[in-house]
């Protein structure tokens, strides 16, 4: 049995989700189930009604989530990731004490078309190196990204790429990379991303496409489009 002070300001139902909450961090995973409502109710010995305030806290506040005739269910705390001119993926998860990796799952040499060329100011039919990677946060599917690169511009050490961070890659190139402009949208994934991102196809994905240019050229040396599981990422936008 929890105690809970009855004599306090606090409402009851707001120490029950306070309790549950300090629960979840510390014995909880994402898709875990939390007892019964009658069991939780005994434990904290109040009624149902009251619990139920409790549990709401907690689904307002995006910890858990009701799925009707199953129970209350752990949600994935989503992962803060921030767009500025200089921020990169890596470090962004670093500085969150997070672990990431980056797994490259095609690279393909193909001709520009559409917006591809215009956006990497290149002409139509021009050389582009697509890189298709896959990333994940704390060993799950987080993202993947589709990269254009322009051959041409780059040169052929860009094909030496096999795994981690492009951006890093670039830098020993010689290059810096600096974000020019990104766009976010939503939609729902295609069906190979939904298996490589682990997701159902009925909810969305988080569609950023960005362009990066080189610091000392000012010339388009990426232009990718990222697909995020909109349900662990949460996007924050730095104008600085």
């Amino acid at each position: 049995m929890s105690m809970l002070d009855r004599k306090q300001g606090k409402p009851i139902f707001r120490q029950i989700a306070e309790t549950l909450q300090q629960d979840i961090q510390q014995h909880y995973q994402s898709g875990d189930c939390l007892p019964s409502e009658q069991e939780l109710a005994d434990r904290f010995s109040v009624n149902r009604h009251t619990l139920r305030r409790g549990i709401d806290e907690l689904v307002m506040l995006g910890l858990v989530e009701r799925v009707h005739g199953k129970g209350v269910f752990v949600l994935d705390t989503p992962v803060d990731y921030a767009i500025g001119k200089h921020n990169r993926f890596t470090e962004n998860l670093e500085a969150l004490g997070k672990t990431s990796d980056s797994r490259l799952l095609r690279k393909l040499e193909i001709k520009a078309k559409g917006n591809v060329a215009k956006l990497l100011q290149i002409a139509e039919g021009d050389a582009v190196l697509w890189l298709e990677t896959l990333r994940k946060v704390d060993g799950k599917p987080f993202c993947l990204i589709s990269h254009y690169l322009p051959l041409a511009r780059l040169g052929d050490s860009i094909k030496d790429y096999q795994d981690g961070s492009l951006h890093a890659f670039f830098k020993h190139m010689g290059l810096a990379p600096v974000r020019l402009g990104s766009t976010v949208s939503a939609s729902l994934p295609l069906d190979e991303d939904g298996l490589l991102l682990s997701m159902p196809r009925h909810l969305p994905v988080l569609r950023i496409k960005t362009v990066n240019v080189d610091a000392k050229t000012k010339l388009p040396i990426e232009y990718s489009l990222a697909r995020f599981r909109a349900d662990r990422a949460q996007i924050s936008i730095n104008l600085e």
